[in-house]
């Protein structure tokens, strides 16, 4: 007899991006029905088997009956269970009907086959087997992808559309193990978007996020094939450790908790350290910190989660209790020693440990700091997606391996980025695959900030991080459509696919949360776009929104929030915010020359102003007021001023209304002429999806390239530039180089990368760097030949503008 439970089966997502065909609304020759004449196969789990896979097979049942609307009573089954906790599943292997010799030992791997007559009396049964209890989730919920269910039918409000015969092909499809070990997401700088809305509208009961709110964060991650969760950990929020039901929740999820660079040892210092704060210094209070310490050890080992390693100040400031370089060395190295011996006493020194230099620290590394060999070296970007070190060949051997901490998303200095998510998928490749090449494949973690509106870049990074080798091939825009066609429509795929790649090209110029170009402590200054270029740049937003807007209004029904939450509300608040500006500064430029004009543009930019709050006022209304109070424009309050841009100063609004106006395009623009870079002949490698022209070209780790460009300027003299990413090579704290032949004559460009000098900081709110190239050159035509040596180099374009007399 076989034990088990019954679940009406809910479906694997059929897109092109993971289905392949194999699930399919016809039947065929040796096609298993799941869902057909109104009846659904039964789902049956072991008892034995871990919590997550009784989860995981609620979820596939409700899946199935939204897809289907059919009812459990069909003669076909769908058996969910791990191998050696499913006792029909191992008759199964031990009887050689389903090969399972890739699954054994194997890390969160899963086979679907379809089985004849697998027991007596049931004529067909679909198998998913996991290696272990992720493996054994991550299948379940892959045939709800591959029935049409998105990943993200919750939280981006992707309603499946109704099929209700679905028939999965015969054969066996194997899948995993993952590219990277430990893949996932850190929700932060929660105040202003997933807090108010857990505590006002969603969770109010937990006064922020509780044990609703990771459950479903939970969901997501399996959905997404991601097992790690670094919690929110701002003072506002609870924290996740001190209600005992988050942890244990987590566990039934199969997933693996860790915490932040800030929270070693999984604790919240800003929600749990009750001591007065100059308290919390190793150097003079070691033995009230490491108790601190140990009852976290004490509640949460039986879990499966990961320690960070080291400490820093209580809210992600500098480690107090050392003055010198030597001292802080020691002082973390002593820190380090002491917490891993916490661990071997409470018996669970092999859980994974982990270790990032973020900030100040990587300079205590870099200065000398050992770390063991077991501990896993998480590498922190610059806070901006441009990841500062990578592992150095001396490193690679590491038993611990190698991590990524990378921000889509960040609260500090120049500015910070917490409205609206611009990072192009494409530097997420680029930098991310990099890291990957390098050695990077224990850990990957991305600061998602409030989750929302990043659904993009998070299911991008998360991707890359479960099969990097297949997303990579795919491409940028490859992967957006497929994306599209699963979570928007598939006929408007290609179109949304080229209004996103508009949408990040252009907020890559500039941010819309850095719409300020000036920093803290510098005379206040207004943007550089002169009336043409900034009428230009509208041009460009003014079309990117008006084709969205076409695409709108052929958006499914079923699918109109979904396009408003991922599409619609970022890609118009973005232009709004640049109308406000530049109309602004039309406003000021002509107030004293033409006021009737100047007032023309006051009305727009408060016209701009207005429809930003309409949308996001929209936001809160949508799918029923699910996400009321989630969304909030930049910057939201006060707090933070110097991390944060100025609110936007509209001019007086005269009496009356109007109507959005354009930009008068008076006044010559700079001349210059651009040479973009990949139009360069030879080994450099093209990147479509970045840059000012959308297209830009890399080096390569590990080897040298070179190219070479033949251009032509008019008459007159003309100094050249060029412009490059900002972002760090290949070899620790060297210069990003870039060797140059000009007509002939060398030249070589070397750049100090320094985070958190004005140089740096410049980089990061331009995402470009200009270098000049020797003397001034005369019209007419030249070859220049470029080459790099190591990978990381990214080129965008030469500019060529006239010399000064």
């Amino acid at each position: 007899m076989i034990r088990h439970a019954l679940f009406l089966l809910a479906g694997l997502v059929a897109t092109p991006l993971h289905a392949a065909g194999w699930v399919r609304t016809h039947g065929g020759a040796g096609a298993l029905a799941i869902a057909a004449n109104g009846q659904a196969a039964q789902i049956v789990v072991d008892p034995q088997d871990h919590a997550v896979v009784a989860i995981a097979g609620a979820d596939l049942r409700e899946d199935l009956a939204t897809v289907t609307g059919a009812r459990l009573g069909s003669d076909t089954q769908i058996w969910l269970g791990t191998l050696g906790r499913n006792a029909a599943i191992d008759r199964l292997a031990a009887e050689r009907r389903i090969d399972v010799t890739k699954l054994k030992g194997a890390w969160e791997s899963f086979l679907i086959a379809s089985v004849d007559r697998p027991a007596p009396g049931i004529a067909k049964a679909l198998v998913i087997v996991g290696s272990d209890r992720r493996g054994t989730a991550y299948g379940a919920y892959e045939l709800s992808r591959a029935i049409g269910v998105s990943p993200w039918n919750w939280w981006a409000d992707v309603a499946p559309a109704r099929r209700p015969n679905l028939f999965v092909a015969a054969g066996t499809r194997r899948f995993g193990p993952p590219a990277v070990k430990y893949r996932g997401i850190f929700i932060n700088d929660e105040d202003w978007g997933l807090h108010p809305w857990a505590a006002t509208s969603f969770e109010p009961e937990a006064k922020g996020m509780g044990p609703r709110s990771y459950a479903r964060l939970f969901e997501l991650l399996l959905r997404l094939k991601a097992n790690t969760l670094w919690p929110a950990m701002h003072k506002v929020t609870p924290a996740f450790n001190a209600n005992p039901e988050n942890a244990a929740l987590a566990d039934r999820h199969a997933i693996v908790m860790g915490s932040s660079h800030a929270e070693p040892m999984l604790r919240n210092n800003v929600g749990e350290w009750r001591a007065p704060a100059e308290r919390f210094n190793y150097a003079l209070n070691p033995e009230g910190v490491a108790d601190y310490w140990r009852a976290r050890i004490q509640s949460n080992a039986r879990y499966e989660s990961i320690w960070t390693l080291g400490m820093r100040g209580i809210h992600d400031s500098g480690i107090v209790g050392a003055s010198t370089m030597e001292e802080r060395k020691a002082l973390l190295a002593r820190i380090i020693a002491d917490q891993r011996a916490l661990l071997r006493g409470a018996v669970i020194e092999d859980a994974p440990q982990v270790f990032t230099p973020y900030k100040e620290v990587l300079d205590i590394y870099s200065a000398g700091l050992a770390i063991p060999d077991d501990v896993t070296l998480m590498w922190p970007d610059d806070n901006f997606g441009y990841i500062r070190r990578l592992p150095q060949p001396a490193e690679r051997g590491r038993s611990g391996g190698h991590g990524v901490y990378y921000h889509l998303s960040y609260l500090g200095a120049p500015l910070s980025y917490l409205w609206l998510s611009t990072t192009p998928p494409a530097l997420i490749g680029e930098e991310m695959g990099r890291a990957f090449d390098l050695g990077a494949r224990t850990m990957w973690m991305a600061n998602v900030g409030d989750l929302k509106p990043a659904e993009l870049a998070t299911d991008y990074f998360l991707s890359l991080a479960w099969d990097v080798r297949s997303t990579r091939q795919r491409g940028v825009d490859g992967f957006v459509r497929q994306w599209a066609a699963e979570n928007i429509d598939a006929a408007l795929a290609p179109e949304i696919a080229a209004i996103m790649a508009e949408h990040h090209r252009l907020n890559f110029e500039r941010r819309p949360e850095h719409l300020q170009w000036w920093r803290t402590g510098e005379k206040v200054r207004g943007s550089p776009y002169g009336p043409a270029e900034a009428a230009g740049r509208m041009a460009a937003f003014d079309a990117l929104v008006a084709r969205m807007q076409r695409v709108a209004q052929r958006v499914p029904a079923h699918r109109t929030d979904a396009f408003f939450e991922l599409v619609a509300y970022p890609v118009e608040a973005a232009a709004m915010a640049n109308a406000r500006l530049f109309a602004s500064e039309a406003h000021d430029r002509l107030r004293d020359a033409d006021f009737a004009a100047a007032m023309v543009q006051a009305r727009s930019a408060h016209a701009a102003d207005q429809r930003i709050r309409a949308l996001t006022d929209g936001y809160g209304q949508v799918a029923g007021g699910k996400w009321r109070r989630l969304m909030t424009v930049e910057p939201a309050d006060g707090q933070w001023k110097s991390y944060r841009a100025m609110p936007p100063i509209l001019p007086a609004m005269p009496s009356g209304a109007a109507a959005l106006a354009a930009l008068p395009r008076g006044g010559a623009a700079t001349p210059q002429v651009a040479i973009e870079a990949e139009q360069a002949a030879g080994s450099w490698r093209r990147v479509d999806g970045l840059g000012r022209n959308g297209a830009l070209i890399a080096s390569a780790s590990g080897r040298a390239v070179s190219g070479n460009l033949t251009f032509t300027l008019p008459p007159g003299r003309w100094r050249l530039s060029a412009m490059l990413v900002p972002t760090y090579p290949d070899t620790a704290s060297g210069p990003l180089t870039l060797d140059l032949m000009l007509d002939g004559r060398a030249f070589s460009i070397r750049i100090a990368r320094n985070t958190g000098d004005a140089a740096w900081s410049q980089a990061v709110l331009d995402n470009q760097i200009s270098m000049p190239i020797g003397e001034t050159i005369r019209g007419g035509t030249h070859r220049l030949t470029l080459s790099a040596s190591e990978g990381g180099v990214l080129v965008d374009r030469f500019v060529a503008v006239p010399a000064q007399e």
